[in-house]
């Protein structure tokens, strides 16, 4: 099993709040700077891409559970600030606002917009910012906009002790846990009309597994089927983001998580976490229309050379897709 040390910490933990007879335990919330504290839950990303054909009709929307330990009673409010950033070729991240400023407020959200639910104990919200707002936020216009822009919304969350919370003092099992599901940060990408959804045959080479895996079971090459299905304009989850490489190497389930391949108007791209918090990152090979192959890595050394054909026989991959 993957990461087997922390799964096993895990699990005694587990065992000890079991028999501790309380009906419900919430985890001890592990910030850097207070030993309790609040954060933000991703309910739901309702939507997280903006659509360059379509920008008016565009939006950034979430459902998010407040957490504290006071039933999430202790927010106050929620700031929902927003940069603009954009891969230069040969140049690098252009910024605006530039990267030493701060980002801009666009939204606010008060207690009273965090209401009581019929899931959980704790108080939900629901917001929506359309594409329009944050554009002039940062100072823009729709038409300096361009496909594979990147608009980074951050959330503050400050509590009725005056704390306050964001990405810059949430530790990592806050930020990828599959539990706190809360990042406070959330990239929306400017994205085309795209269309990978499907199932796909896979085989991979080249593979690799972290520390405590065991790449030499594979026996040099896995092969199975992956669906792709879409999630959004031009996101994908995947049925299995490790293309066979958690089951021969951890005899572990697929990565899961909020791992989601994005098609930023042919920019293929990994974003969110494995179950584990592991990022991924994706470098296309080749692509002859009837097969793409790739390289794709975690931080944690799982990877490998897979290669996808569609069972589709008429589906083409598109000749723009790229990685850099």
């Amino acid at each position: 099993m993957k990461n087997i040390n922390k799964i096993f910490g895990k699990g005694a933990l587990l065992v000890l709040l079991i028999s501790g007879c309380t009906d419900f335990v919430d985890p001890v919330i592990p910030y850097k700077d207070f030993d309790t504290g609040a954060y933000l839950r991703t309910i739901e990303r309702t939507s997280d891409s903006f659509n360059f054909f379509d920008l008016p009709s565009s939006n950034f929307a979430l459902i998010l559970e407040s957490v504290d330990g006071n039933d999430g009673l202790n927010l106050r409010s929620v700031e929902i600030r927003v940069r603009h950033r954009r891969l230069i070729p040969d140049v690098g991240l252009e910024y605006l606002p530039e990267i030493g400023d701060e980002d801009r407020l666009v939204l606010t959200l008060s207690e009273n917009d965090f209401s009581p639910n019929s899931e959980s104990r704790f108080t939900r919200a629901t917001f929506s910012i359309p594409a329009a707002d944050a554009i002039t936020a940062v100072g823009l216009s729709e038409e300096d906009i361009e496909q594979g822009d990147v608009f980074e919304f951050r959330l503050v969350l400050t509590d009725n002790k005056g704390r306050v919370f964001s990405n810059h003092n949430r530790s990592s099992d806050v930020a990828g846990g599959n539990f706190y599901a809360s990042p406070f940060f959330y990239n929306v990408t400017v994205v085309c009309p795209s269309n990978l959804d499907g199932t796909f045959n896979f085989t991979t080479t080249n593979i690799s597994a972290g520390t405590g895996g065991n790449a030499g079971a594979c026996g040099g090459t896995v092969s199975g089927k992956v669906v792709l299905e879409q999630t959004s304009a031009a996101q994908y989850s995947l049925s299995d983001a490790s293309f066979g490489v958690f089951g021969c190497a951890w005899n572990d389930d697929p990565p899961a998580g909020s791992l989601r391949l994005t098609d930023a108007c042919g920019l293929l791209q990994f974003t969110g976490t494995d179950k584990y918090g592991d990022p991924y990152t994706i470098t296309i090979v080749s692509n002859d229309g009837a097969s793409l192959t790739f390289n794709w890595v975690n931080a944690y050394g799982d990877g490998g050379t897979t290669t996808l054909t569609a069972d589709d026989e008429d589906f083409v991959f598109p000749d723009n897709l790229r990685t850099n």
